[in-house]
């Protein structure tokens, strides 16, 4: 056996491991975010967002800090991993688009969680998650088609 097929063995065998080291890196990142909003407050976070020019913005608050905090958590643990990624895509599209972009910042940490929560709503959270334990019925949440 060659080196390219020993290598492709390699990553076959690590496959399983993929979606959870990618549910890991997206979601600690967005819990330490979500932290620092906890910590702020929503009263803090939504006078931040009153200041972009977000509408609503102590509702908005409280979903960010929800999605960073209790989304991040549950990204970690692999548990309704496709809702909480898809609600990540959207939370970093909004922060790249009302935030980054036009204080003239590169989104580079953005765009790396967008584009790993938008890897994650198509991947599922893979067998090394809590999604994998739930019933059949719930595939949509841990599989694709």
């Amino acid at each position: 056996m060659g080196p390219f097929q020993q290598a492709t063995r390699l990553a076959d065998r690590l496959r399983p491991v993929a979606p959870l080291a990618l549910r890991l890196a997206v979601g600690l990142v967005f819990l330490h975010h979500g932290l620092g909003k906890l910590h702020m407050g929503v009263a803090g976070v939504a006078g931040f967002f009153g200041g972009l020019g977000i509408p609503f913005p102590t509702p908005f608050a409280v979903v960010v800090i929800v999605v960073e905090t209790v989304g991040a958590a549950c990204l970690v643990l692999g548990l309704l991993t496709r809702l909480w990624a898809a609600l990540m895509v959207v939370d970093m599209a909004v922060a790249i688009f009302l935030a980054v972009l036009p204080a003239g910042h590169s989104p580079e940490l953005e765009g790396l969680l967008l584009a790993g929560a938008l890897a994650l709503v198509g991947l599922g959270a893979g067998p090394l998650s809590l999604d994998a334990l739930l019933p059949r019925g719930s595939r949509a949440t841990r599989e694709g088609p």
